[in-house]
């Protein structure tokens, strides 16, 4: 197995669901645990697969990007930006950037909301040993079971239900897939589209989209509030919970699931419980937030309660 030269990160969702924290921010930048959420898929992409290059699309607040990145590098790895003016979907995306991906050599696509460490080698592996169009990666629990997958040929059947409702084992789709550059020929260039349609289409001419099931580690898609707070318990993100250039006043209560971010300003006396503090961000003297996110240049004062301020 070799390592694998490009990966593709979507991040040019609107990031509806956890408005108002993507207000001014897209969602692969919002911060987990003082890191902007798409450091982790850069890291796991590396780590398990030696990645070398990104390409990242934009849409909502494209300059974000620009401003996290200014060197358009990330750990000595190229980090290119593809800005999509109208959202183009995910085939329409991977279509917009072809001149950037490989023509001889398989590449990967990251969902640019998830967080998870479940390892990818074998996955990897298998789609190179394949000659599958494309592999997903799956996991056999979670909230939507959408995708029909037999297990003894390792060949994906179905997709919510447009090829065949009726298959009886059915896997979550974890945002990560292997796409061979032969998987082109069935994107319409110029189209908004979801890549579930040349999906489907390439299974009923070809069957040949593979999965692999991947159990292990941790997998979330952090696009609503709860599952965002929920990343506080992940006990693997090995990053700093309270940054060094936070102040913090005498006499503060911080529980051990919250973060503090750069800059921010903790008041004396103030009580936090599973609450965010985003750089910059300022809670009074004798606040008590519990369950709380305080972003950029927001203040909060008093008690608060499962709250975005």
């Amino acid at each position: 197995m070799t390592d694998l030269g490009k990966a593709f990160i979507l991040g040019a969702g609107l990031g509806t669901r956890l408005r108002p924290l993507t207000e001014f921010l897209p969602k692969p930048l919002v911060p987990v645990c003082n890191r902007s959420l798409i450091t982790y898929a850069f890291d796991h992409l590396v780590s398990d697969l030696g990645v070398g290059e990104f390409m990242v699309n934009t849409h909502h607040c494209p300059d974000s990007y620009g401003e996290a990145f200014p060197d358009g590098r990330y750990e000595g790895r190229a980090l290119h930006f593809r800005h999509e003016p109208v959202l183009l979907d995910t085939a329409g995306g991977i279509d917009n950037i072809r001149d950037w991906l490989p023509v001889d050599e398989s590449f990967a696509v990251y969902n640019g909301d998830i967080l998870t460490d479940l390892p990818l080698g074998d996955a990897w592996a298998r789609h190179c040993d394949s000659g599958d169009l494309v592999t997903l990666v799956l996991r056999s629990a979670g909230d939507e079971l959408r995708v029909g997958f037999d297990s003894e040929t390792g060949r994906v059947t179905d997709m919510r239900g447009l090829v065949d409702p009726d298959w009886p084992e059915r896997f979550q789709f974890t945002g990560i897939y292997f796409v061979s550059p032969e998987f082109l020929s069935f994107l319409k260039p110029g189209e908004i589209e979801s890549v579930v349609l040349p999906l489907v289409e390439a299974i009923r001419e070809t069957g040949r989209i593979g999965g692999v099931v991947v159990d292990e580690g941790d997998w979330s898609d952090l696009g609503e509030r709860e599952s965002y707070l929920g990343a506080l318990n992940r006990v693997n993100l090995n990053s700093e919970r309270v940054s060094a250039s936070a102040e913090i006043g005498e006499n503060v209560s911080l529980d051990t699931l919250s973060t503090i971010g750069a800059h921010a300003k903790i008041g004396a006396g103030a009580r936090l419980l599973e609450s965010v503090v985003w750089p910059g961000g300022i809670v009074e003297p004798e606040a008590e937030l519990n369950r709380v996110v305080v972003r950029t240049g927001q203040r909060a004062s008093g008690r608060l309660t499962n709250i975005d301020i």
